[in-house]
C-alpha cells in the first residue's frame, strides 16, 4: 500500500455559481485577501433557485470545509481561519440548518428512530438494492466515485467530537474511531481500504480528485458531518449521525458485497465492504448504548439534538439515492462530468 491516498491535497474545483466563484478566487490570493464578495452575494441571495442545497451552496461550503482537513494545493494555510471567510462560512451554514430543519419531522423519540433503522424496508429501492440486483459496471463507479468525498476521509469528520465528550461515551466513541483508523495498522485504515478499492476499480485514488464530477446531493452529506462535527453545540447531532451511519451499514455493505460479486470485482473491492460488514456490526452496539447512552445519561437535553442529527443523516441520504436511481434508471450518468474511459 503506497501513501498515494493519504499524502494527495486535491486542486481547488471549478465554481458552480458566484459565491463559489468569490470563495476560490480568493483563496488562490495570499491571505489576508481583498474583501469577499462572496459575503454580501450569499447574504442579499442565498443562493438563487436551488436553494441551501443547490450547486454553488453546497460546493462553496465544501471548499470552505476542506479548509479544516488537508486543504487545497497552493492555497494559503492562514484562510482556514479567516474571519472573512468564516463570516461567508456562517452564512451558508444557518441557511443549511434551516433547511435541514425545514426537511425533517423533529421530535425526541429516539428509540423510535433508532428502531426504524434496525428494520429493513418492506419495498427495497435503495442504491445497494439496485447494484445488488441489476446495476451495472459502469454504475457501480460512479457510486465509488460519489462516495470517495468521504471515504477517503473516513471517520475524520466524526473525530471532532471527541474532546467534546466525556466518560463512557467518550471512551466508547474512541473505541470505534480505532477501529475506523486501522486499528493501529496504517493498511488498515478504512480510507486506504477505499483507495485500494478505487484503484482497483480503475479509478484515481487521489484524495479529492473527483470533487468537480460530485453534483451538490453527493457534496451535502459529507457538509453535514463537517458542520456537526466542528460545532460543539451540534455534538448531540454528530453523535445522533454517527449511530445512524454506523447502523444502516452493516445491511448496505452486505449488499454491496453481493452487487460486486456478481459483477466479479476485483478482491480489494469486496474487502473494504466487508471489512464494514463485521465492524460496524459490532459499532452499531457500541454507538447505540454506549456513545449515545452515555451522551445521553450525562447530558439529557441534547436528545432532541440526537434525533435532528440522525434524521437530517437520513434526509440527505434520501436525497443522494433517488439521485443515482433517478440518472441510472433514465440510462443517464449520475455524475456532473462523466468519468471518461
Amino acid at each position: 500500500m503506497t501513501e498515494r491516498a493519504s499524502a494527495h491535497t486535491p486542486r481547488l474545483p471549478q465554481p458552480r455559481g458566484p459565491v463559489s466563484a468569490a470563495v476560490i478566487e480568493a483563496l488562490h490570493r495570499p491571505c489576508p485577501g481583498a474583501a469577499l464578495a462572496a459575503t454580501a452575494a450569499a447574504r442579499d441571495d442565498p443562493f438563487g433557485e436551488d436553494g441551501p442545497l443547490g450547486e454553488d451552496p453546497q460546493l462553496s461550503l465544501y471548499v470552505c470545509y476542506e479548509l479544516h482537513y488537508r486543504g487545497f494545493r497552493g492555497v494559503d494555510p492562514g484562510w482556514e481561519w479567516d474571519p472573512e471567510l468564516l463570516r461567508l462560512r456562517g452564512v451558508l451554514e444557518r441557511s443549511f440548518h434551516q433547511e435541514l430543519l425545514r426537511g425533517v419531522a423533529g421530535g425526541d423519540d429516539l428509540e423510535g428512530e433508532l428502531s426504524t433503522l434496525l428494520v429493513e424496508p418492506k419495498t427495497p429501492g435503495g442504491v445497494s438494492h439496485f447494484l445488488a440486483t441489476e446495476g451495472n459496471w459502469p454504475q457501480m463507479r460512479e457510486y465509488f466515485t460519489h462516495r470517495s468525498l468521504y471515504q477517503l476521509k473516513e471517520a475524520d469528520p466524526q473525530a471532532w467530537v471527541i474532546p467534546r465528550l466525556t466518560g463512557q461515551a467518550k471512551a466508547s466513541l474512541v473505541a470505534v474511531e480505532y477501529d475506523e483508523f486501522g486499528g493501529g495498522r496504517g493498511e488498515r485504515v478504512h480510507a486506504e481500504l477505499f483507495a485500494d478499492l478505487m484503484a482497483a476499480a480503475g479509478l484515481d485514488a487521489g484524495y479529492g480528485h473527483y470533487l468537480d464530477n460530485a453534483p451538490a446531493t453527493t457534496l451535502a452529506p459529507v457538509n453535514l458531518m463537517s458542520y456537526l462535527g466542528l460545532h460543539r453545540g451540534r455534538r448531540g447531532a454528530l453523535v445522533g449521525h454517527f449511530a445512524a451511519a454506523e447502523i444502516s451499514n452493516p445491511p448496505n455493505s452486505k449488499r454491496m458485497v453481493h452487487a460486486l460479486e456478481r459483477l466479479g470485482a476485483a478482491e480489494a473491492c469486496r474487502h473494504f465492504y466487508l471489512e464494514h460488514v463485521d465492524a460496524d456490526a459490532v459499532h452499531e452496539q457500541v454507538m447505540r448504548h454506549e456513545v449515545l447512552g452515555g451522551l445521553l445519561a450525562a447530558e439529557p437535553q441534547l436528545k432532541q439534538d440526537a434525533v435532528f442529527g440522525i434524521q437530517a443523516t437520513e434526509l440527505l441520504e434520501r436525497r443522494f439515492a433517488d439521485h443515482l436511481l433517478r440518472a441510472w434508471l433514465s440510462g443517464g450518468t449520475s455524475l456532473r462530468v462523466p468519468l471518461s474511459g
